[in-house]
C-alpha cells in the first residue's frame, strides 16, 4: 500500500461515527441468570423481560455490551444445584438469583462471584447475608415477605371464606426451607381465630393430587400455599384440583390468581426484577455487592379472583374489594 493511501485509510477511519467506534471497543460483559421455576412460566418470562428492559435503560444492551446466561430451575432442587454449578463455571461478572433455592445453591459454590437475589424470604436464616444492612460477603438483594406474613394470609382466608376451620399449609420441604420462618406468625393467627393447621408435605405431583384427595374430602377446608418454587412450578394442577374440591385458597404468588386461584397476597415480582437490574447496573460498575443492602419491599399486592370467588359460592367483603389492587372478574 502506497504512504498517501495509507494516509487516507487513517483519516477515513477518523471520520467513522463515534458511537460505531464506541461500540466496537465495549468490553462484552457477562450476566448470569439462575431462575428457580420453569421457563414455562409466565410470571418468570415477564419478570427476566422487564430486567433486561431495565438493563437496557441502563446502557447495557444484550447482545452488544453484555451477554445474559439464563439457566431454568424448573423447581427441581437437584437440577437447581446442576445449573447453579454450569453458570458458576462460566465465571460471569456478576449473578441474578430468583428464589432461596438458586441463591443457597450459589452461595455454596462461589464466594467471588457477586449475586443479586429477588423473592427470597429469610435471608438472614438462610445463612447467605451476613446483616441485611451490611450483606458483608459476595450477596446482596430483594426480599419478598417478613416472618408476619403467615398471620396475614391466615386471617384473610378467614374473611374470605368464614367457613373455613382448617387450613391445610402446602409446600414441598426440599425447595422452601425459609417457609418455617413464617409458621410462628401462621401458628399464633390460626389460634386466636380458632383454626386448626394442617402441614402438608408434598414431594412430586402424584403427591400434591394424593394431598387435595386425603384434605379435599371433609368440610371446612381451607388452603395456603406457602412461597415454594415447586408449587409455583405446579401452580396450575394446584389451582384445579383447589376448584375441584372447592377449597378457599390463598397464593403467596400471582401467576396462581391468573390461572384462576381465589387470592393472591404478596409482592410485585416484576417490580423486584427491576430494582434488581439497578443493582446489577452498579456490581457492574464496580461496587460491591457486601456494601449494597438488603432491601425489604414496601408495599404488597392483594389480587381476588372475583369469578373463582363466586364459584366458590363466596361473598366477597366489601371491605377486601376495597383494598384490592386487582379485581379478576
Amino acid at each position: 500500500m502506497k504512504r498517501r493511501d495509507f494516509i487516507a485509510l487513517l483519516g477515513g477511519a477518523a471520520a467513522w461515527p463515534v458511537a460505531t467506534r464506541a461500540q466496537r471497543s465495549e468490553r462484552m460483559r457477562r450476566i448470569g441468570v439462575l431462575m428457580s421455576v420453569a421457563q414455562t412460566d409466565g410470571e418468570g418470562q415477564r419478570c427476566i423481560a422487564a430486567f433486561l428492559e431495565s438493563l437496557e435503560q441502563k446502557g447495557w444492551v444484550h447482545g452488544r455490551n453484555v451477554q445474559v446466561e439464563q439457566r431454568w430451575g424448573g423447581g427441581d432442587r437437584d437440577y437447581i444445584q446442576r445449573n447453579a454449578t454450569e453458570l458458576v463455571a462460566l465465571r460471569p461478572d456478576v449473578i441474578l438469583s430468583l428464589a432461596t433455592p438458586s441463591v443457597t445453591a450459589l452461595h455454596g459454590i462461589t464466594s467471588s462471584i457477586p449475586i443479586v437475589f429477588v423473592n427470597v424470604s429469610d435471608p438472614l436464616g438462610s445463612g447467605v447475608v451476613e446483616s441485611l444492612a451490611h450483606p458483608g460477603g459476595n450477596i446482596t438483594g430483594f426480599t419478598n415477605f417478613e416472618s408476619s406474613m403467615g398471620g396475614k394470609w391466615v386471617g384473610l382466608i378467614k374473611e374470605i371464606a368464614p367457613h373455613v376451620t382448617r387450613i391445610a399449609l402446602m409446600r414441598n420441604p426440599d425447595t422452601s426451607p425459609q417457609a418455617s420462618a413464617h409458621l410462628p406468625s401462621l401458628e399464633s393467627a390460626a389460634l386466636a381465630l380458632g383454626l386448626q393447621l394442617i402441614t402438608v408435605p408434598i414431594y412430586n405431583a402424584a403427591e400434591i393430587e394424593h394431598a387435595f384427595a386425603a384434605f379435599g374430602g371433609e368440610a371446612g377446608g381451607g388452603l395456603i400455599l406457602l412461597p415454594d418454587v415447586f408449587t409455583l412450578t405446579h401452580h396450575e394442577l394446584i389451582v384445579k384440583l383447589a376448584d375441584q374440591y372447592r377449597l378457599p385458597a390463598v397464593y403467596p404468588f400471582r401467576e396462581f390468581v391468573k390461572s384462576g386461584g381465589l387470592l393472591f397476597y404478596g409482592v410485585d415480582l416484576v417490580l423486584q426484577f427491576r430494582q434488581a437490574a439497578s443493582y446489577v447496573d452498579r456490581i457492574l460498575n464496580a461496587e460491591k455487592a457486601a456494601e449494597l443492602p438488603v432491601q425489604a419491599p414496601t408495599k404488597f399486592e392483594l389480587v381476588i379472583n372475583l369469578k373463582t370467588a363466586k364459584g366458590l359460592g363466596l361473598t366477597v367483603p366489601d371491605k377486601l374489594l376495597a383494598l384490592a389492587d386487582e379485581v379478576i372478574e
